[in-house]
């Protein structure tokens, strides 16, 4: 079981690495993410939910 439980991760976009808390200006800073995991892969899911964003304002049209 991981030791992750009331942690929370952020992605720097400037930096591109992670850290535990916050430690990175908001205006570079992603998260918070739950685990480390999710902290990396934060630039793929932001980019798959703006595209998803995206396809359902041409279906709004």
């Amino acid at each position: 079981m991981s030791d992750e439980g009331a942690r929370e991760f952020y992605f720097d976009t400037e930096s591109g690495e992670v850290s535990e808390g916050r430690r990175s200006d908001w205006t570079s800073r992603l998260g918070p993410y739950p685990t480390r995991e999710a902290a990396e892969n934060a630039l793929a899911t932001a980019r798959a939910r703006t595209e998803a964003w995206d396809a359902e304002d041409e279906d709004d049209s």
